[in-house]
């Protein structure tokens, strides 16, 4: 294949399947491709072609989206009526359902144009649903809904023709619903932010025109308003496909149109308009009527009468009631061509394979339905890229800028056009699977060819034997080239075992070529500076594309160009491209100079960043060799494993173990079974697996005595080494007000802390960001959506300790720190008397730049002895940021605690005798342990807690084993938060909270129990107090006389505790001896 091209960009599409996990995405390809004859047409459904890799066919999942490029011949009318055949290439990408693999859904989505969302009949909208929905939202493809698995309403439920009509009308509704939510958020997003700059420039208008008093008078940008008529699903748009993959049907109701417009004297047109809804045909005037004409008559819908019935009627005769003589005459009146043999066979699936394939083609439908709805690159590119270049676009699309823009968004394949690829994520082949690797297939005339070369070497030889024989060769002469033939036949098979990393790629301008020089640039670079700025040189690269594939499934078809708007695999990216980057150059008409000048390559650099993870990983795994030897190996595979799968995440922790962090169980098994086979070759030894907590305290009715008595709960008192600094920290519990509404915003805390250490460094304020990503610890982090912009950070978080009232009212201008790292769950309060010295937000606040004077001013009139203090603070701070991220019942981040600190004393003549012998720093490093070990002290006055990370799960299951689902749930400590009833089916949605250090093991658990009836997808929804203190022990007389002493009933937060504790290394108080009075007599 010498180049990846068709007669025309506007007869390419690019389409991704969508879906919940099992509902029928990789088995509606496979019909795909039997109908490109690249399978059987009798294995479609059964082989699942995608899914290559072994544990996806013994699981029968899909673990990796894979791609494959596809060729389709169409009739279509000419303008003149006549019959014209087209030639379509479509470009599919198959990806997982599984909540595990949620980031290659993310990683497809980005180079596609349209979506093929499925839904389950029976199973209806599920959690997945929403997900890709969003992700086909954001992403701004043009999706199409396939009703899949229809065969089940007739063999499974058995539901009749106009109870499965109702069925489906209510799974459209359904997923209309949530179209719809996507839509009203983002109206009201857009409504909160027109208001915002309406107000912002009348505002402007008003300090402009200082004399006019109505400055409002001239305001004349009205609010846009946006139609959400194009946003759904509906059959008679043609982007519903009603359909069963497992059977080769499919059709919408265009289809059906067009066979019963002559019979009936309708316009098609008409006709496809009033096949789906209420409209029923009336018996006597043979018209059709909306049901405000039934007049109390019982009448099926059109769609019933027409569509429905006439598909039950093939399963009911050929699969449910086997009728031959009946079969025949459907056969005959559909004008079918099935063989007699075909006929009496007793495989009554293939039969009904082989009539539907013919009637109701299900790759017909989709080809034609992908044709029709999803539009060609040039037309998607125009949409879709502005969102790309510019996130906070609102417009549906924007006039180019410039010619990158203008090839961008014309997806131009000129030689002169700009070459712009996005490579979204990086996949490993083993070497020997490349097309230059594999051995080819010989013709018949170079098989004749080397026969003849075979005869003519054997003549020779023949002759050869009958000269005088050559003198012996000495052993060790003979044997030395055949051991250095075998060390390079070794090497060969190690190469060929090798694993190689490819990039998997669209194009969307330009033509790549294979040899051709591009620069990768990487998502961290920042498109306002120049390339050859110092912070830019790291994030782009230089590569040269070493070969290019088309991706067939399993198989490459190596290629010599890519034209734009097509999906490829790309080589020459390895120990370049981490795992995501925009390739760029200036094309194939730039001259060799230009090509090789990073400051030539401005004009066509542009970065379209990284792909959003959906699902944070939240399973950490430490791992070591079996054989400490083989080190080396595990980091190599760890670093091939990171680059090739984009959910994964591998680094070396401070204690020197190398971990590996997935996204839930099943990912995690197939990391390492990856690591073994594929990139390590070793056996691993991972730890158990590492779960976050939260750490916090509350306020209960009955605790132990204050540690301070005479003082507030919370109130430590410490000092420094020789007493040189003194000072009172109170511990209390942030109001769930306060502190719901700073976890919200923790990103907008992070951005403002950014801009003002860029603006005090000079820096950008992303290459700020990117430098505390490297160096801060989010591990078990939940990513939520600000409330707040930047400059309302502030003032509402004023508003909400007002609302929490008391002694909470005032402390906004006093927050010293947020905390752990800088930006957390707990607050850190400057409450010395008379005021306090310290302040974030002013020393954050953009308009405290205003007011240097004042600044000055407050600094000439501070006194020694507050200098002398002030000079403690950075020290304090830093013992409490130490002391909230490793709290003090199993070193872990604590959250919902503020430490009000109320007094600090100087000893200014001891703190001068130690300045004079050179050891202040003996005094400061004291200062900071005891203001750590002060804030730990003052969270156990109070009542301590854990918090568990928590899975939302949800489960799909029959009413038959649903208590054998509660039973599991319950003994892993889950609970139960909603159930109900899928209308029309005997399925119930039960959805569960679940603490992760509880899951491991649950899906196969609930498998086992549930002989298969049930499957959980499990997502991680953040942290649940698990309210039982770690310290209880039974005091009171009711409890010693339920428990007794020994306290029968295990105490669940202190077993968690007692775990990290043991795996942290730290001291752990465990009886050694447990019931000791109790006599044990060993048997003889």
């Amino acid at each position: 294949m010498a180049a990846m091209d068709s007669p025309d960009p506007q007869n390419l599409r690019i389409i991704t399947t969508m879906g919940h996990v099992d509902h029928g995405k990789t088995t509606l390809m496979d019909t795909l491709l039997a109908a490109n004859n690249i399978i059987s047409s009798r294995m479609a459904g059964k082989m699942r072609y995608l899914d290559s890799r072994e544990d996806e066919q013994e699981r029968g999942i899909t673990m990796e989206s894979s791609a494959v490029s596809l060729k389709f011949q169409v009739l279509e009318r000419g303008t003149e009526g006549e019959s014209l055949t087209r030639t379509y290439i479509v470009n599919m990408v198959d990806t997982p359902g599984h909540v595990d693999f949620s980031t290659e859904v993310s990683t497809a989505s980005r180079l596609c144009d349209g979506a093929l969302v499925l839904v389950d009949v029976v199973e209806g909208v599920c959690t997945q649903t929403i997900a890709v929905l969003r992700q086909a939202w954001q992403d701004r493809l043009k999706p199409i809904l396939v009703i899949n698995k229809m065969d089940r309403l007739v063999t499974e439920l058995k539901l009749a023709p106009v109870e499965a009509y109702h069925h489906l009308a209510r799974i459209i509704e359904d997923v209309n619903a949530v179209m719809g939510n996507f839509f009203a958020s983002e109206r009201m997003e857009d409504d909160q932010r027109w208001h915002d700059e309406r107000e912002r420039r009348l505002a402007e208008k008003k300090d402009a025109l200082a004399d006019e008093t109505e400055a409002a008078v001239h305001e004349d940008v009205e609010f846009q308003e946006k139609d959400d008529e194009d946003i759904y699903f509906a059959p008679e748009k043609g982007n519903v496909i009603f359909a069963s993959a497992i059977d080769g049907w499919g059709f919408r109701v265009g289809k059906f149109a067009q066979l019963y417009a002559q019979k009936l004297g309708i316009k098609e047109a008409n006709l496809k308009r009033v096949l789906w809804g209420d409209y029923f045909l009336d018996p006597k005037t043979k018209k059709v009527i909306s049901y405000k004409h039934l007049r109390g008559r019982t009448l099926k819908p059109l769609f019933v009468q027409f569509v429905l019935e006439n598909i039950w009627a093939v399963y009911e005769s050929v699969v449910i009631n086997p009728n031959p003589d009946k079969v025949t005459k459907i056969v005959t009146a559909l004008n079918l061509k099935i063989f007699p043999r075909d006929l009496r066979s007793s495989d009554t699936r293939a039969l009904l394979q082989l009539i539907f394939t013919q009637w109701l083609s299900l790759s017909t439908s989709i080809i034609q339905t992908a044709i029709d709805i999803i539009p060609p690159p040039p037309a998607a590119q125009a949409i879709r890229i502005p969102k790309m270049i510019y996130p906070d676009l609102r417009d549906e699309t924007l006039p180019p800028k410039n010619k990158l823009e203008e090839d961008l968004y014309a997806s131009k394949s000129e030689p002169e056009a700009y070459v712009t690829a996005y490579v979204s994520k990086m996949f490993a082949v083993r070497a020997s699977d490349l097309p230059e690797n594999k051995k080819k297939t010989l013709t018949a005339e170079e098989m004749r060819a080397r026969a003849r070369e075979v005869r003519l070497a054997r003549e020779a030889a023949a002759n050869a034997d009958k000269s005088p024989t050559p003198e012996p060769i000495s052993r060790a002469q003979s044997e030395a080239p055949v051991a250095g033939a075998e060390d390079a036949e070794e090497a060969k098979e190690k190469e060929k075992d090798a694993e190689v990393i490819l990039g998997f790629a669209r194009l969307y301008s330009g033509t790549l070529n294979v040899g051709s020089t591009v620069y990768a640039v990487l998502p961290k670079y920042n498109a306002a500076l120049d390339p050859t700025a110092p912070s830019n040189a790291r994030h782009i690269v230089k590569a040269e594309v070493e070969a290019l594939y088309v991706m067939m499934g399993r198989e490459l078809v190596a290629v010599n160009s890519v034209r734009a708007g097509n999906i490829f695999a790309i080589k020459g990216l390895e120990g370049k491209v981490w795992r995501s980057a925009t390739l760029c150059s200036l094309g194939a008409n730039a001259s060799s100079d230009a090509n090789n000048d990073l400051a030539a390559q401005k004009p066509c650099l542009i970065n379209f960043g990284a792909v959003k993870r959906s699902a944070a990983p939240i399973v950490r795994v430490a791992l070591e060799p079996a054989l400490p030897a083989d080190m080396p190996k595990l980091i190599n595979g760890l670093k091939l494993l990171s680059q090739s799968d984009p959910c994964v995440e591998t680094f070396q922790q401070q204690t020197g173990e190398h971990v590996i962090l997935a996204a839930g169980e099943l990912h995690l098994e197939r990391c390492l079974k990856d690591l073994r086979e594929r990139f390590a070759k070793i056996e691993i030894q991972p730890s158990k697996p590492i779960v976050p907590f939260r750490e916090t305290a509350v306020k209960v009715a009955d605790m132990a005595p204050t540690k301070t008595p005479g003082a507030p709960r919370g109130t430590i008192k410490g000092s420094s080494a020789l007493n040189i600094v003194q000072f009172t920290i109170r511990a209390a519990p942030l109001p769930s007000v306060i502190l719901d509404y700073i976890l919200e915003n923790v990103s907008i805390l992070k951005r403002l802390q950014h801009e003002y250490k860029a603006k005090q460094t000079g820096q950008q304020a992303e290459e700020v960001e990117a430098q505390e990503e490297e160096s801060v610890d989010t591990y078990g982090d939940v990513v939520r959506k600000p409330t707040v912009t930047v400059d309302q950070f502030w003032s509402v978080l004023e508003e909400k300790c007002k609302e929490a009232g008391g002694e909470w009212e005032g402390v906004v201008d006093n927050i010293w720190a947020f905390g752990p790292q800088k930006a957390g769950g707990c607050i850190l309060v400057d409450a010395r008397k008379p005021k306090g010295y310290v302040s974030l937000r002013r020393k954050l606040d953009k308009t405290a730049a205003k007011k240097p004077a004042e600044e000055s001013a407050v600094a000439a009139t501070t006194d020694e002895s507050d200098r002398a203090i002030r000079d403690f603070d950075n020290h304090i701070e830093t013992g409490f940021q130490l002391a909230t991220f490793q709290g003090p019942l199993c070193a872990e981040p604590v959250e919902g605690l503020a430490y009000f600190v109320e007094q600090v004393e100087v000893d200014r003549e001891g703190l001068e005798r130690e300045v004079e012998q050179n050891r202040t720093a003996q005094v400061t490093g004291s200062i900071i342990t005891s203001v750590r070990d002060a804030c730990r002290n003052g969270l156990l006055d109070w009542s301590p807690r854990l918090m568990l990370a928590m899975y939302t799960c949800d489960i799909q299951a029959l009413t038959d084993v649903l208590g054998k689902v509660y039973a599991v749930v319950a003994k892993r400590r889950g609970k139960i938060v909603a159930e109900e009833m899928k209308e029309g089916t005997t399925f119930f949605n039960v959805t569960a909270l679940l603490p992760v250090v509880e899951s491991f093991g649950f899906a196969d658990d609930i498998r086992k129990r549930t002989s298969g009836a049930a499957s959980p997808q499990l997502i991680f929804s953040g942290y649940d107090l698990l309210d039982l203190d770690p310290f209880w022990v039974p005091t009171t007389e009711e409890e010693l006389e339920d428990l007794g002493e020994k306290s029968d009933r295990v105490n669940v937060a202190k077993v968690y505790m007692d775990a990290v504790r043991d795996r942290k290394g730290l001291f752990v108080d465990r009886k050694i001896v447990e019931f000791a009075e109790k006599q044990r007599t060993l048997k003889r």
